[in-house]
């Protein structure tokens, strides 16, 4: 790469520290240059305070997954993995070992190196950016810290609807998370064109919950009495909550993001009607905002995946909802998802993660039963969530390689 080519995506960041918290000077560098010496050239001469810009990408060389997200047809099926930048595997642990676990995602290079890993493993047809969902309840004031054996936990959660004076009531996404964009700008340079990169982020409901419950909670009661006893002041956390995210979302599109994922976690513990009034309204308005904002600033059009986990009673809501995927878990069967949403969805999952413990060639039963559940065309292969701790990498490859080794089949054979 000329230096005068890369002049137009690489300037000088300004010396705030904001490039995580000052962890991310230093952040490994062996990942960063995904085996290619002009981009390591220029990843390792941030050193200097460079920062790449979000132009100048290189060339991407698999659209399969997005194709199938668009309802395009495919050679195989695509296949992507939920939490596949996580602690199954043993080089994500060494690199996190001596680092907290928010200091890591406010690091652009940590969390460009965690999400190129499992590239480097598998044949995956995308990348998920390294992050978390509760970096939006942090923007807006609340601390949030990770609490070995516990997880995720806020020092001083919402309790009274006076404490949501507390909260910011405007949030600059560029000055809050900015370092989500940079890791995105330089993952997306790092990727060298391999896969497209997804964004993502929390929905409203999902993360309002954590925000009062105080971290994970089997029930959500406190939560949930706040949509029973307090429905105004639920949705005035709701509508702020939305706001950010929109900005969010755009934000990462903008940083290069190829695809978006709306992680609405919690759903399961809505039902019909609850789901209805604080959940599927704010799941329809950010892919209307953010496709319109898409719009206005001139940015790609990028498709959008919403995974509402254990809402298989709204399957027909999500499916008019304005995404162009619906994620599944695995407690659907994919003929009854395909005849609730019908065929101008593409669907995404649904596999067991569990389904993942069992030996190689089962993986394999199952992904072929799979497939041929889901017809290969207007599908991309998942899991019905994300990947545990303790699974074996190698029983992921093994899931990767029958997804495209099954559905090439059955699409040569059709």
């Amino acid at each position: 790469m000329a230096a005068g080519e890369r002049r137009d995506y690489v300037e000088m960041a300004a010396p705030t520290g904001r490039d995580g918290g000052g962890t991310g000077r230093t952040a490994p560098h062996r990942a960063a240059s995904g085996g290619n010496g002009g981009v390591g050239e220029q990843l390792r001469s941030m050193e200097g305070g460079e920062r790449l810009l979000p132009k100048g990408f290189p060339r991407l060389k698999n659209d399969t997954f997005l194709r199938a997200a668009r309802g395009e047809e495919t050679e195989h099926t695509p296949v992507w993995c939920m939490r596949q930048a996580g602690r199954y595997l043993p080089e994500f642990r060494e690199t996190r070992a001596s680092q907290d676990f928010f200091a890591t995602c406010r690091s652009p290079k940590l969390c460009c190196e965690l999400t190129l890993q499992p590239l480097r493993r598998f044949p995956l047809d995308a990348a998920i950016i390294f992050s978390d969902i509760l970096v939006v309840p942090q923007a807006l004031g609340m601390e949030v810290v990770m609490v070995p054996g516990k997880g995720p936990t806020f020092t001083e959660p919402l309790k009274e609807v006076e404490d949501l004076l507390k909260l910011r009531q405007k949030v600059d996404v560029t000055s809050e998370l900015g370092y989500v964009f940079q890791a995105i700008t330089l993952t997306r340079h790092s990727l060298e064109g391999k896969v497209p990169l997804i964004g993502f982020s929390g929905a409203p409901w999902t993360l309002m919950s954590y925000m009062i419950e105080g971290g994970g909670s089997t029930t959500m009661a406190k939560a949930k009495s706040w949509l029973y006893r307090h429905p105004e002041a639920s949705h005035r956390l709701l509508r702020l909550l939305a706001d950010v995210i929109i900005d969010y979302l755009v934000g990462q599109v903008a940083a290069g993001a190829q695809a978006l994922q709306l992680f609405e976690s919690h759903a399961g513990h809505l039902g019909p009607e609850l789901f209805q009034d604080f959940a599927l309204p704010y799941i329809r308005g950010i892919a209307q905002a953010v496709k319109s904002k898409l719009k206005e600033e001139a940015l790609p059009l990028v498709p959008m995946i919403i995974f509402a986990k254990d809402a298989h009673y709204a399957l027909r809501d999500l499916a008019h909802a304005g995404y162009e995927v619906v994620g599944l878990d695995w407690t659907i069967r994919p003929q009854e998802a395909r005849a609730q949403i019908g065929k101008d969805v593409t669907l995404q999952g649904n596999l067991d993660p569990c389904a993942l413990y069992a030996p190689k060639e089962k993986i394999g039963e199952l992904v072929k039963k799979m497939l041929e559940s889901f017809g290969t065309q207007r599908y991309i292969a998942n899991l019905g969530h994300g990947l545990y701790p303790d699974m074996n990498p190698e029983h992921v490859g093994a899931f990767v390689e029958a997804v495209h080794a099954h559905s090439r089949h059955i699409n040569k054979h059709s």
